[in-house]
Parts: structure tokens; sequence; C-alpha cells
């Protein structure tokens, strides 16, 4: 009987033993080594091959394991980059933001200002969004004002970070983003029949978002929608400017006359456009949306915005 008892413990230790392998083995850690070094270069390994869901992993044990090890302030560094390539954005956010609270004096600190920034910009960008091109003017632009306001809070604390010049490439794309988002606004009213609501969005992108390459649209539905609510004063100012500043708008005709049908767009749609939910041919606009034109982010023989920092 004692023998079986023997024989059982030794069974059962050989199965704890290779229960333990296979974790640490899962967790790219050799045998038996689980020290701070051990994890932080396990850690370093997966994020090399973009192992992200293993190097979060062994981020995490690290810090728990050795809170104030000589890796810790690194690994919570690098653990913010792992949820961020792990499209775990949120997570990036928040690893960012107690970074700071934490080592609020760091070195390093203008990195997690960075990374709040960056999270907020590919916020929403899941697998539909990277097989099938979207408009991200037209989505709600919550997360274009909350990465706007990160990357000025980087600008404003650490203006000579090496992360300063892109984050200031993103405010000006993000910048466009919003004011863009105001005219597809503007035309939704414009189709709906509020054309005070749609007139005050143009004016709020004029007075809001200067230099912006949304500026000549918005002056078009100031001049469209004070012409529809029978204002001809302030549809003359706003027409004056339109053709000073930009004379080859496209709603203007040949004989420079500002066509007042053109925010209508055309109502037809192909077959093909129908069958296809516009995969495979853009239908014609309706409003006013002249991006190719003064917007080279949009040109076709144009490169869109630089790659992200990675």
């Amino acid at each position: 009987m004692q023998a079986w008892k023997t024989l059982l413990l030794v069974v059962m230790s050989a199965i704890v033993v290779a229960c333990a392998s296979t974790d640490e083995s899962e967790e790219g850690l050799p045998s038996g080594s689980r020290t701070e070094q051990a994890f932080y270069e396990a850690a370093q390994r997966q994020l090399r091959s973009s192992q992200w869901d293993l190097a979060i992993k062994n981020l995490r044990a690290l810090e728990d394991n050795f809170p104030f090890g000589s890796y810790a302030e690194q690994a919570q560094l690098e653990l913010i980059y792992a949820y961020y390539r792990n499209y775990e954005n949120d997570a990036a956010i928040a690893a960012a933001d107690r970074f700071i609270r934490l080592h609020p004096q760091h070195r390093n600190v203008d990195y997690a200002y960075y990374m709040k920034g960056l999270a907020s910009f590919t916020e929403g960008s899941g697998l539909f969004e990277r097989f099938l091109p979207t408009d991200m003017t037209r989505r709600d632009p919550g997360s274009a004002r909350e990465s706007f306001a990160y990357f000025a809070q980087l600008m404003a604390r650490f203006p000579d970070s090496r992360y300063a010049p892109d984050a200031q490439k993103r405010m000006i794309h993000l910048r466009n983003l919003l004011a863009r988002y105001e005219i597809h606004v503007a035309n939704y009213y414009f189709k709906r029949g509020a054309y005070l609501a749609a007139t005050n969005r143009g004016r709020y992108v004029v007075e809001n978002f200067q230099q912006t390459p949304a500026v000549p649209d918005a002056l078009a539905v100031m001049v469209q929608g004070y012409h529809l609510m029978e204002k001809p004063e302030l549809e003359a100012n706003s027409l004056q400017v339109l053709q000073a500043n930009y004379p080859d708008h496209p709603a203007f005709r040949s004989d420079g006359s500002f066509n007042y049908n053109y925010y209508k767009g055309a109502s037809g749609r192909s077959i093909v456009h129908r069958l296809t939910l516009g995969l495979f041919e853009k239908s014609d606009p309706r409003g006013f949306d002249s991006r190719e034109q003064y917007n080279v982010e949009y040109r076709r023989e144009e490169a869109p915005l630089p790659p992200e920092l990675m």
C-alpha cells in the first residue's frame, strides 16, 4: 500500500512539473527560469517577432513579480507599445496614463503622452477597416478630438520631444478630419432641408478651422445656405470671399456664376453601384466635397499620410 502511495506521489509530481514546464514554454521562458531578466528577455524576443499576446503576458508578469526591479519602468513603457500593436487601444491609453501618474519626471514620459495620442488616433481601426477602405471623415469625431487633445498635451509639455514633429503632422491631419466632418454634417442638413443648421456648420468651419482644405466648401455651404434662406446680403458677402480666394471651386460655372444646384449632386446610381453596394464604383457625391481639389492627401496621384511610427 505504501508503495502505491509513493508511486502515486511520483506521478502527480511529474504531472505538476510537466504543467509548469508547459506554462513556461508558452511564456517563452527558459525551463525553470522565472527571474526578472528572463521575463524581460522573453518579452523582447516576443516583441521582435510580433507575438504581442505573449509579450504582454511577460511584461505584466515582470511588473507583478518585480515591481521595483531594474526593468520595471522600461517594461511599463513597452507594455504600452505591446497593447497598441495588439489593437488594444483602451489598454494602451490606460497603461500610458498609469506610467505618467507613477513617473511624471521620467526621461521618457513624453513617449507615454505620444502613445496616448497614437492609440486614440487609431481607435476603432479593426479588421473591417484594415481590409475595406472607409472614409474616416464620416466617422464619429470623438476619437479624433481625443487624439488631437493628447497630441496637444505632448506639444505643450515637451515641444522639443523627438515625437513632436510626427505629433504635429498628425494634429494637422486630425484638424482636417474634424473640419471635413462638419461639411458632411452640413451636406446632411441640406438634404433634410435644415438650411440654418447647414449654414451654421459652414460658418463654424470658417471660424474655427482656418487654413484647412475644408474652408472652400464651408464658404460654398454658407453661400448656398444664405441663398436658400433668402438672405442676400450675407450670401453676397460669402460669395465674394469664395470668389476672391477660391475662384476655381467646382460650384462655380465656367462663366464664374455660382451653381445653386451643385449641392444636390447626381441623384442616380448605376446598376453596378447598387449591386456591389458601392464597393467597385464610386457614386457621384451629394453636397459639397472638393477634397481631391484642395487636399493633397486625397489626390489620387499623391501618397496618403505617412505610415505610423512603429
